[in-house]
């Protein structure tokens, strides 16, 4: 799976959040300032030969939705990070964001608990 580019991602994330969108749908879901229509619909095209989007005609225009959930996509993009900067180890990458992140108490005492759920599974 390829990874999405600033714009693309946030195109991915309004499709996501609406399941369906038509070009307009997303350009409104957009932060100021409004890229311009024609910008968005080549975005949209270049995401649907990605993969990433269906394409469905409705009348004179398309509607896209999502062909990849936004789990899959956090998926991969996790196991890109863990592979690229951590030795694709798991233990390195979590210490790294417990120590860089200055975890509360509650968000370290979360993460023992997931662990030690695992452990019994």
């Amino acid at each position: 799976m390829q990874k999405l580019g600033k714009r693309e991602e946030q195109i991915m994330q309004v499709v996501w959040q609406l399941q369906h969108a038509f070009v307009k749908d997303i350009i409104d879901a957009l932060p100021e300032p409004k890229p311009h229509y024609n910008t968005i619909a080549t975005m949209v095209k270049i995401l649907t030969d990605k993969g990433f989007l269906n394409a469905e005609k409705i009348g004179n225009t398309y509607r896209y939705s999502p062909l990849i959930t936004l789990a899959e996509y956090r998926q991969q993009d996790v196991a890109h990070i863990k592979s690229k900067y951590f030795g694709n180890s798991f233990s390195k990458m979590i210490t790294h964001f417990a120590k860089e992140e200055n975890l509360s108490n509650e968000e370290l005492d979360e993460l023992i608990r997931i662990i030690n759920s695992q452990k019994s599974n």
